[in-house]
């Protein structure tokens, strides 16, 4: 998955657009922007959710944004103190979430003693569920004013470098840019640079429009692929001027891949093999019908694949051989192979309502 284009953060979906999915898809549209990153997560914590009616708002805006042929990427702000229950969340947000690609903010916290280890346990146990999934590292400008970071623990194993050029107190994006861009280049390993600029204020300092064009123009000099800016809801409700000079300012992006469809997902899910991860796909009434049972739930759908993945199936791999159907029905056949047993002839129904799976039947045979 590449990126290319103008894009900009979402941190509190309320504070954008009055939290209207099609709102946000029409604005970002009209700004030309080809990619929206949504914070999806907070350490081991779900974020973006309405707590009081118990409502996820991030699945509607993705699906809102696609609907768009805009990308949208999850943010996650990182600790390091539970590396494991984070990348845990990660792996869950990205594939329920049908997310185009993952960022991880990682600030402060990484610059303690042995922080390293954190990283790469973090990226370890992101890696086992999606070894091939876009992921950008999204950090300090400058590395060199911080030495204690763990860069290369995290750029390992990450797609993209896409650091916060935060010129604050100053008005000089142009030089900023370019000093980043050059210190990146001696970080091992490099990644391809991707800019992320500001659009708020802080301690009576604002950027201008003049710094915002200063800004996109450096990068395109600079040959960089995609821009994004911090954020929708500064940027939207107290200083339009500069979200005006980003939705204005042209820049050639490439069409985005195509979304993937519920059959992939369900691939993707099954390899993880968490039953978490695999059940975050069905609707919370789902009914799932396999030749020995009935069962209707999510949770009940959680634990009959978590009995799968350890007894059933060990080791599971799967794979996707055949697709038909369009609207809320898909017809899908598929193989899987474990320590255990082998499955050729996997055969199923899905039935999909709002981008969840609301009915599923599945009929397979082990050969042991």
């Amino acid at each position: 998955m590449s990126l290319t284009g103008k894009g900009f953060f979402i941190w509190k979906i309320p504070d954008c657009e009055g939290g209207n999915p099609a709102t946000i898809a029409d604005v970002a549209k009209s700004a030309r922007l080809s990619h929206v990153c949504i914070k999806i997560a907070d350490g081991p914590y779900i974020y973006n959710y309405d707590k009081v009616n118990k409502v996820d708002l991030v699945p509607a805006v993705v699906t809102a944004l696609h609907k768009k042929s805009i990308q949208a990427w999850g943010w996650h702000y990182i600790y390091g103190y539970d590396p494991v229950g984070e990348a845990k969340m990660a792996v869950q947000r990205c594939v329920s979430l049908n997310l185009d690609g993952y960022i991880i903010d990682a600030e402060g916290e990484f610059k303690n003693p042995g922080k390293d280890v954190a990283a790469r346990t973090f990226l370890k146990e992101f890696r086992k569920s999606l070894p091939n999934f876009p992921v950008a590292l999204c950090s300090y400008r400058f590395p060199s004013y911080h030495p204690q970071f763990p860069w290369t623990a995290f750029l390992e194993k990450t797609n993209f470098n896409m650091p916060q050029v935060y010129w604050e107190q100053a008005h000089n994006p142009g030089a900023q840019l370019k000093r980043s861009y050059k210190e990146f280049q001696g970080i091992t390993p490099v990644r391809p640079y991707l800019a992320t600029g500001p659009t708020y204020f802080v301690s009576g300092w604002a950027p201008t429009v003049a710094d915002i064009n200063e800004f996109l123009n450096t990068a395109k000099t600079l040959k960089i692929p995609a821009v994004n800016f911090f954020s929708w809801d500064y940027a939207r409700r107290s200083l339009k001027p500069l979200w005006d000079a980003v939705a204005s300012f042209a820049w050639d992006a490439t069409p985005p891949p195509p979304v993937k469809d519920i059959p992939e997902l369900l691939m993707i899910a099954l390899n993880t093999r968490d039953g978490t991860i695999a059940s975050s796909l069905y609707a919370v009434d789902a009914v799932f019908i396999t030749a020995n049972q009935t069962i209707q739930g999510n949770e009940a759908v959680r634990l009959y694949y978590n009995e799968f993945f350890a007894k059933t199936l060990l080791n599971a791999t799967f794979k996707l051989t055949g697709t038909t159907g369009s609207g809320n029905s898909r017809h899908i056949t598929w193989t899987a192979s474990g320590t255990n047993g082998v499955i050729k002839n996997g055969n199923d129904t899905i039935g999909i309502m709002d981008g969840k799976i609301v009915y599923h039947y599945t009929s397979f045979t082990i050969s042991r």
